[in-house]
């Protein structure tokens, strides 16, 4: 090393830097016990608020490794802390924990056979999302990095939370009440990286977008007032039926004729209308139920305005009346572009030539989103698709399968990304109202 004088210091330096921490020793001690750990997730899930024993083998793991483990957040969250050998920021990796009520159908030899209560009907249980490689991705990451706090210069937060496809009705729940109850301080965390299993992605590839990466979700209910009467006498009645009709025809051309889709995507669903009780009378109300996602604020904000005021004007035209109230479900996942572009190079030397690549943005909805509000955040998915394979196994259905043969990248993306963020003095903004 002497001998290389400064100019060829610095050049070994940076070619270390480049290479990243060496831990691959470390990654080879714990790919079998992080797919083990996701196979005996997977046959034992459990629904959202409900995650109790997922919890106790998260939090009996943390404990193990020395690392400081704090149980009950959020219901049936896990926090663990890990305090480096030397100063400095604070970074936090999320993993969600809950199954849907859902019945598996295929032939694994670690299906889930689990069945549970679910509003009141007996349910089958499954890992139908892919949260079971998740917690166990977030395990390993724990485990290689509670042997090398030498390596950290800073904290690492890992937030195991329960109920990301929402809690049960009339419950809090999710990422939205682990804020609430403090998840993102003490120690305030700078920064933020979760990751999501594909089905379609193939194993082995990352995927990634810059800015809004999946939709803010908003439910909406629509009351229609008419005037009810004989079915043969419509001239002496005012029907909702029909302005609901003329309702749901007009919010669809928000879509189409008022909302640049070539900027973001987004998307206006009436999934499910109330109205009448015979064929031959005109009844007095109707109500429909629906949903809105958005990838971008002043897109969602124009559609709330214009929904609002398209519902109340076109009843009136038609002698009715009707009101539209919207409620806030998740919001924008937002990638922190700074945050991005800051983490690239960690992630092209992850993947490898070839296997990091951009992505469109996506309408369905995840509430890291809220974490994100507290923290500058990158979220990004795992491919779990078995190279080559044309049959689809889609999230949310029976049908649901993963290959975990390399659940191994998602640990070592999670594991490099903290270090060399931790490594950065760069520190991005957070942005109070993205755009996306």
């Amino acid at each position: 090393m002497k001998h290389l004088g400064f100019l060829g210091i610095l050049v070994f330096a940076t070619i270390l830097s480049a290479q990243g921490p060496n831990l691959d020793s470390d990654y080879k001690a714990i790919e079998e016990k992080v797919i083990e750990w996701r196979r005996d997730i997977h046959q034992n899930p459990e629904l959202g608020n409900r995650e109790f024993k997922t919890a106790e083998k998260i939090a009996k793991h943390l404990k193990s490794l020395g690392i400081e483990v704090k149980t009950g957040v959020a219901h049936t969250g896990v926090v663990g802390l890990l305090k480096g050998d030397l100063p400095g920021k604070v970074v936090a990796l999320r993993a969600d924990i809950d199954a849907l009520p859902v019945t598996e159908r295929n032939d694994l030899p670690f299906k889930s056979t689990i069945t549970s209560e679910y509003m009141g009907e007996k349910v089958g249980v499954m890992h139908a999302c892919g949260h079971d490689t998740h917690t166990a991705i977030l395990m390993g990451v724990a485990e290689v990095m509670s042997k090398n706090k030498n390596k950290i210069k800073g904290t690492v937060k890992f937030i195991f939370q329960p109920a990301e496809e929402g809690p049960p009705p009339g419950e809090e729940g999710g990422a939205l009440l682990m804020v609430k109850e403090g998840v993102m301080q003490n120690p305030k965390v700078d920064a933020i990286f979760g990751l999501h299993i594909n089905s379609q992605t193939p194993v082995g590839t990352i995927r990634y977008k810059s800015g809004g990466t999946m939709a803010a979700a908003q439910s909406f209910t629509i009351k229609v007032k008419g005037k009810q009467s004989h079915g043969s006498r419509p001239w002496a009645g005012v029907d909702p039926i029909l302005i609901s009709a003329k309702i749901i025809d007009g919010l669809q051309t928000i879509i189409s004729r008022e909302t640049e889709l070539t900027n973001e995507a987004a998307v206006i669903t009436v999934g499910k209308i109330r109205s009448g009780v015979r064929s031959n009378i005109i009844p007095e109300d109707a109500e429909m139920i629906g949903t809105i996602r958005t990838l971008d604020y002043d897109m969602k904000d124009k559609l709330n305005k214009r929904m609002i005021e398209m519902v109340t004007t076109i009843a009136k035209a038609y002698g009715g009346e009707a009101t539209c109230e919207i409620k806030e479900a998740t919001d924008i996942t937002y990638n922190n572009p700074e945050l991005v572009e800051q983490m690239l190079p960690t992630m092209r030397r992850v993947a490898g030539e070839g296997n990091l690549n951009t992505q469109k943005a996506i309408t369905g909805a995840e509430d890291f989103s809220y974490f994100q509000r507290e923290a500058p955040g990158f979220f990004f998915f795992l491919g779990g698709m078995t190279p080559g394979n044309t049959e689809s196994f889609p999230h949310h259905t029976p049908d649901f399968k993963i290959d975990d043969s390399d659940l191994l990248l998602g640990v070592r993306a999670l594991t490099e990304m903290s270090l060399d963020y931790l490594d950065s003095d760069k520190t991005p903004r957070l942005e109070t109202k993205p755009r996306g």
